[in-house]
C-alpha cells in the first residue's frame, strides 16, 4: 500500500494506493494522521467515491439502501495523480478507471489558500462503446471520520443540523449518534447494519427541510468537520456504519432519492455538484470561521458584499404585495429620511387587481401607477436612492396572457403533461427562448426604468422535476438548475453593479449554488419580529454576515422596545428594512434612523467580519440569545433577552480571558437601561436588561492602559 500524505492549510488528508491499485481516502481532519490510526485498518473499505450504474448497482453489498460498496465506485482503479496550483490554491485529480463499464472517474480537491476547506467534485467521463445510466455520483465520501481518540462513536460524536421550513428557517439541533438511531450493538469493529442517518432534499426549493450542510463533532479530540452540499436543486447526503466505523456520503441528486438517472453516452462526461469540506480542532466557532471564509472565497466578486447597503422593501408590515403611487410616495420619503440607499417594490406591481395566477409579462399597471411607474422609480433616484423591482421570472400564472402563447416547450412537462404548482407552471431555462425572454424582461426594466436592485423570488415547488428531453424527471431538473445558473451568470456579466437578492418565500433556496451567484440572501417571511431573533442568530452559520438580509420591520402601533428589538435583529448583518415608516411616531423614526447611522458607520469594519456565538447557535426555546462579529477594530455582540424571567445574562467570552476590556452599549446609544461587567479573569460578561423581549448592541474593544476594567 502506498500513502499519499496531504497537509494543506490546515487539512491534513491522507490517500492510499492499495495493493490492488484502488484509490482509498483513510483520513480528513484538522489533526494529522498517526501510524496508530492506520493500524488494523482495512483500506479497501475506504472508498473516496461512490458511482452507480443500472445494471451494476451495488455486487458486493448486503447493506440495503446504503450508499456503500458501489458499482463501479467500488472498483474503480487509480491511474494517475496530478498535482498543480491555481489562482484559488492547490489544486488536486485523483484519475481512476473502471475496465468493466470503461468509465473513466476523476476526483478533484481544490484547496484555497490560508482556509482549511476543500472543494470536492467528481467528474464521470463513458470511454466505452456503450451508453451507461448513471444512477447515483458522490462528491465527497469519508470513512472512519469517528476513528481519533478511544471512546466509541456513540459516547463522542454528536451532529448538528440546521432544519429548515417556511417561517421557521435555521432551526438548530445538535444530537448525538444514538439518539438518531446509531449506537455500537457487538464487538469493536463488527457493527454493520441497514441504519442510516439521512437528508435529502427533491425539488427546486433546495432548503425547504433542511439547509444542506452538517457539523459534525468529536468531542474527545476537538475535532470538527462542516460539510456543505452546494446545489439549487435536489441533494442527499447521509452517515452510516461500514465495518464497525461511521462513514459520510454527500451528492446531488440520486434515482433513489429524487429520481434522477442520466444516460451517459460515449464521450461524454457528467460532472457532479460541488461540495465544500471545512475542518478545525478547537471550537464550534473555528470550523465555522473556515466555512465562512471558504464560501467568501467561492461566491462571486461583488461591490454589494463589499459596500453592505441598506435596502428598503414595502412588503413586510407594510404594504404587503399593493404598491400604489399613492402609497409609495410618503414610504420614499420616509426610507430616504432613515437612510436607506436601495428601495425595492416588491410583489403586486405588474397587475390591477389580484396578481398571483397572473404573473409572467411583467409589465406595469396603469391601475396601480396612473402616470406611471417610471414617476415613482424617478422620485426614488430624486430621494437619493436606488430603485427595485420584485420578481418571479422563473413562474408563469396560469391565467397570464403570455401562457397561451409560448409553446409548451418552455414549461416543465412529465409524461406530456405541464406541471403546475400554486396556480403557476415553471418555465424551464434549458431552453434558450426562456433564457431570451428573461434576458428580455431584465435588460427592459433596467433600461426602462433604471432597476438597479431586483428581489428574485419563487413561490412554488415542481416536484421531482420534468422529464421533456431528458433520461429522467430529475436529470431534466438537474438541467434546468445549471441552466438557471449560467443564466445568471450571463445577467451579471451584462450587468456587474446589479443585486439582485435570492428569495424563495425567505429561505427555502438558501444554498451555495445560489450564493456563489446572488449577493445577498432573503432569510425568511417570518412576520414576528421576536422569533426573527433566532433566524438572525443563527445566519452566519448557513451563510456569510454580509450575505444574510434580515427584515427590520417596526410595528405600526408598536412601542420603543419593539423597534429596537425590530433594528438589533438586522444591526450586525444587512439590513432589509420595511414597515410603516411614514406612519410611526416621531420617537421611534428616530430610533430607526440612528440604527442605520450606526450600521452605516460601523460596516466597513464588520464586511469581512467572522461569526461568534457566546451561548452556542440559537434554538427558538432559548431564553436568551447572542451573536458577535469579529471586525477590523471592534468586536459587536448583538444580545436578545426573550421570555427570560431573568434580567440577567453571563455570556461567556473565553478568547478573552485575561484582558482589559471595553464594553459599552452601542445601539441604542443612551443605553436604556442596559448593564454590563466585565470579568477578565473568567472570561464573563455580564448583561442585565431592562426587561423581556428586548435587545441590544454591544461593542468590545481593548480598553487603554488607564482604563478601569469594568467600564
Amino acid at each position: 500500500m502506498r500513502l499519499i500524505q496531504i497537509h494543506e492549510n490546515g487539512i491534513f488528508m491522507t490517500f492510499a494506493v492499495t495493493d490492488s491499485e484502488r484509490l482509498r481516502l483513510l483520513h480528513c481532519s484538522a489533526l494529522p494522521c498517526s501510524e496508530r490510526d492506520l493500524a488494523g485498518l482495512n483500506p479497501e473499505e475506504f472508498a473516496p467515491v461512490e458511482a452507480e450504474v443500472t445494471g451494476d448497482i451495488k455486487p458486493e453489498s448486503r447493506l440495503g439502501n446504503q450508499m456503500v460498496h458501489t458499482a463501479p465506485g467500488y472498483r474503480l482503479r487509480y491511474r494517475s495523480c496530478t498535482d498543480t496550483v491555481n489562482a484559488a490554491g492547490r489544486k488536486l485529480e485523483f484519475h481512476t478507471a473502471d475496465e468493466k463499464t470503461s468509465l473513466e472517474v476523476t476526483l478533484h480537491y481544490q484547496f484555497f489558500n490560508g482556509i482549511p476547506a476543500v472543494r470536492c467534485w467528481t467528474e464521470v467521463h463513458n470511454a466505452g462503446t456503450e451508453t451507461q445510466g448513471l444512477e447515483c455520483v458522490t462528491s465527497f465520501s469519508l470513512h472512519g471520520f469517528e476513528r481519533g481518540g478511544l471512546l466509541p462513536f456513540d459516547k463522542k460524536m454528536r451532529l448538528g443540523l440546521f432544519h429548515n421550513g417556511w417561517q421557521k428557517e435555521l432551526a438548530w439541533e445538535e444530537y448525538t449518534f444514538p439518539q438518531l438511531g446509531l449506537s455500537r450493538s457487538q464487538q469493536a469493529g463488527r457493527d454493520h447494519g441497514s441504519k442510516i442517518i439521512s437528508a435529502s432534499n427533491t425539488g427546486n426549493w433546495s432548503t425547504q427541510e433542511y439547509i444542506p450542510m452538517g457539523l459534525i463533532e468529536n468531542q474527545e479530540t476537538g475535532e470538527e468537520l462542516c460539510f456543505q452540499i452546494e446545489h439549487n436543486g435536489s441533494w442527499h447526503w447521509e452517515i452510516g456504519e461500514l465495518e464497525g466505523m461511521l462513514y459520510l456520503k454527500a451528492c446531488g441528486p440520486t434515482q433513489l432519492y429524487a429520481q434522477w438517472w442520466h444516460g451517459l453516452a460515449p464521450g461524454e462526461t457528467f460532472t457532479s455538484v460541488p461540495a465544500g469540506v471545512a475542518v478545525a480542532a478547537g471550537s464550534r466557532d473555528e470550523v465555522l470561521d473556515a466555512i465562512t471564509e471558504y464560501r467568501r472565497a467561492i461566491r462571486r466578486p461583488n461591490r454589494d458584499d463589499e459596500r453592505m447597503p441598506v435596502i428598503f422593501n414595502d412588503y413586510m408590515n407594510c404594504l404587503y404585495g399593493d404598491p400604489t403611487t399613492e402609497k409609495e410616495l410618503p414610504l420614499i420619503d420616509a426610507a430616504a429620511e432613515a437612510g436607506c440607499e436601495y428601495y425595492c417594490i416588491d410583489c403586486g406591481w405588474y397587475s390591477d387587481g389580484r396578481w398571483w395566477d397572473s404573473v409572467g409579462e411583467w409589465k406595469p399597471s396603469a391601475a396601480r401607477f396612473p402616470g406611471g411607474l417610471g414617476e415613482v422609480t424617478d422620485y426614488i433616484r430624486k430621494k437619493g436612492m436606488i430603485p427595485g423591482l420584485w420578481l418571479e421570472l422563473e413562474v408563469m400564472g396560469l391565467n397570464c396572457p403570455l401562457t397561451a402563447k409560448v409553446p409548451d416547450s418552455w414549461f416543465f412537462q412529465r409524461h406530456g403533461k405541464k406541471i403546475s404548482d400554486k396556480h403557476r407552471y415553471q418555465l424551464d431555462f434549458r431552453n434558450p427562448e426562456v433564457t431570451a425572454f428573461a434576458d428580455g424582461v431584465v435588460d427592459r426594466l433596467i433600461r426602462d426604468f433604471g432597476i438597479g436592485y431586483i428581489k428574485m423570488d419563487y413561490n412554488i415547488e415542481p416536484g421531482t422535476g420534468t422529464d421533456r428531453d431528458a433520461g429522467s424527471a430529475g436529470d431534466g431538473l438537474l438541467g434546468h438548475n445549471r441552466a438557471y445558473l449560467a443564466w445568471l451568470d450571463g445577467v451579471f456579466q451584462r450587468h456587474p453593479g446589479l443585486v439582485i437578492e435570492n428569495c424563495s418565500s425567505g429561505g427555502m433556496r438558501m444554498d451555495y449554488a445560489m450564493l456563489s451567484r446572488y449577493s445577498i440572501q432573503s432569510t425568511s417571511d417570518t412576520e414576528d419580529y421576536r422569533m426573527y431573533s433566532t433566524i438572525a442568530a443563527n445566519a452566519p452559520g448557513a451563510l456569510t454576515p454580509e450575505q444574510a438580509a434580515i427584515w427590520s420591520y417596526p410595528l405600526e402601533h408598536g412601542s420603543r422596545e419593539e423597534t429596537i428589538f425590530n433594528m438589533v435583529n438586522a444591526l450586525l448583518l444587512r439590513i432589509h428594512q420595511s414597515g410603516r415608516l411614514d406612519q410611526i411616531d416621531s420617537d421611534r423614526r428616530q430610533l430607526v434612523k440612528e440604527a442605520i447611522s450606526y450600521y452605516k458607520a460601523t460596516r466597513e469594519d464588520r464586511k469581512d467580519g467572522l461569526p461568534f456565538w457566546p451561548l452556542g447557535l440559537s434554538h427558538y426555546r432559548d431564553p436568551w440569545a447572542a451573536l458577535g462579529i469579529c471586525g477590523r477594530q471592534k468586536t459587536y455582540l448583538a444580545v436578545w433577552r426573550r421570555e427570560s424571567p431573568e434580567p440577567t445574562i453571563l455570556l461567556p467570552l473565553k478568547r478573552w480571558t485575561g484582558q482589559n476590556l471595553s464594553v459599552r452599549c452601542a445601539y441604542p446609544s443612551d443605553g436604556g437601561g442596559c448593564e454590563l461587567l466585565w470579568n477578565s479573569r473568567s472570561g464573563m460578561l455580564s448583561v442585565t436588561l431592562p426587561g423581556p423581549m428586548t435587545a441590544r448592541i454591544l461593542e468590545i474593544e481593548p480598553a487603554s492602559p488607564n482604563q478601569p476594567e469594568n467600564a
